[in-house]
């Protein structure tokens, strides 16, 4: 881990964020009620981040201890300590050199997190110092302390917790928009969910839920069949085992009325394939191209010569629809603060809740990314920046040190016995 001196700059239009401070608790002296440019602290701060050194394999991804100057907010920035952050497919495509919103390295990775408003800027009305907070950027939220435009905050509910606040933007934000902002989903329709048992295919499965008679079909390996049947997925496939195409034609001859696809390549031309007439195909990212730790060219040169290409006229005599979905270019605000509204309602109705796979510390990012690059995840994959605590080895009972003691003595016994024997042996 490296320490350097940092100033901490918010750039809320480009949405490079950045920093923490060690637990020394809410800057609430630094909070001049929303006095521009005041500093959040007086002392020096101590952030943990996860970097991006350069592109390639797990080991480009450093934990890094800065110490950093106080921000100095502007109008309309908040600063967060973060308590929860998400990883998602992109930052394992970013890792690679493969996602383009991504400034280059070296940068600190994520894009959403929850945790406590620590220090408000000027203007900022509608949030104060202790409100627990969803944020959202480009990148720059797998650290402990980011500042952030104030938009891409939203007020978290009593009963949610960080992690599931972690969980919600990308996953949630992408189901919601792709099935009714762009597919319109309404009652009785059906849906392809490619990679249903993870976070965004968990958060388009429970979306589904909230429109009466829709009709699931999932793909994902047999272990996560229970798991996503459970969840409201009608028809679970094992795409590692068969054909999902020709099992959806088995149920459903005409096809699915819309197929979420962050697949690409082969797979986005079978998907259009499976559409009915005035069925909707969403492709909204390209995981066939992340096959290693390092990016690959063959995978690339894959997935561009099988990519989907059709006409304008094939559309029209086919009577399908094609749209591409990409969270991390839109812009609009209005968008966001809509549907996330939406969102929170829908989760205070108890209509949604994420499904948390596993929560690894800063220290086990290694662990949390292979997880995900794996398919091993049945829903969202959190990562913590708090450090992680050293277990404590429990102290023995006294059955346990009386068997200890007895183990012990009968080894020794053993090695004597052993010994005598050879020198018994030598002397005859």
């Amino acid at each position: 881990m490296s320490s350097e001196e940092t100033h901490i700059k918010a750039e809320p239009v480009q949405e490079k964020m950045q920093e923490k401070m060690q637990d020394e608790g809410p800057a609430a002296a630094a909070q001049a009620s929303g006095s521009s440019g005041s500093a959040a602290r007086e002392k020096a701060l101590s952030c943990r981040s996860l970097l991006l050194t350069g592109y390639g394999g797990y080991d480009k991804v450093k934990l890094q201890v800065k110490t950093l100057s106080p921000p100095q907010l502007q109008a309309g920035e908040v600063l967060v300590r973060v308590k929860a952050c998400g990883l998602n497919f992109a930052e394992l495509m970013g890792r690679q050199g493969l996602y383009d919103p991504l400034p280059p390295p070296p940068v600190t990775m994520g894009m959403e997190g929850a945790g406590i408003i620590e220090a408000v800027g000027k203007d900022v009305e509608d949030k104060k110092v202790g409100d627990r907070v969803i944020a959202m950027s480009r990148s720059g939220m797998w650290q402990e302390f980011v500042v952030v435009s104030n938009e891409r905050t939203f007020l978290m509910p009593d009963q949610m917790s960080f992690e599931e606040g972690a969980a919600i933007p990308v996953n949630y934000l992408t189901a919601y928009m792709m099935l009714f902002d762009m597919a319109n989903l309404k009652p009785g329709k059906s849906v392809l969910i490619h990679m249903a048992a993870g976070g965004v295919g968990i958060a388009a499965t429970q979306l589904c839920r909230t429109v009466p008679d829709v009709t699931v079909f999932g793909t994902a390996s047999a272990a996560k069949h229970e798991t996503i049947s459970q969840g409201g997925v009608t028809h679970p496939i094992d795409y590692r085992t068969k054909d999902y195409a020709e099992e959806i034609h088995k149920i459903s001859p005409k096809g699915v009325d819309i197929v979420l696809d962050p697949l690409g390549g082969s797979d986005t031309q079978k998907s259009f394939n499976l559409l009915k007439p005035m069925g909707s195909l969403i492709v909204f990212g390209a995981a066939n191209c992340v096959t290693g730790q390092k990016r690959s060219l063959l995978a690339l040169a894959k997935i561009w010569y099988n990519q989907l290409s059709l006409s304008a006229l094939k559309l029209m005599t086919t009577n399908k629809a094609i749209g591409g979905f990409h969270l991390g270019y839109i812009t609009d605000e209005q968008l966001f603060s809509g549907a996330m509204a939406k969102l929170l309602e829908l989760y205070n109705q108890g209509k949604i809740k994420p499904h948390i796979d596993s929560c690894h510390h800063f220290e086990e990012v290694v662990n949390a990314m292979r997880r995900m690059h794996e398919r091993q995840n049945i829903g969202k994959v959190i990562l913590l920046p708090e450090p992680k605590k050293e277990e404590k080895e429990k102290p023995k009972s006294k059955a346990e040190l009386g068997e200890h003691a007895e183990k012990t003595e009968t080894a020794a016994n053993n090695k004597k016995e052993k010994v005598a024997q050879e020198v018994k042996a030598e002397n005859d």
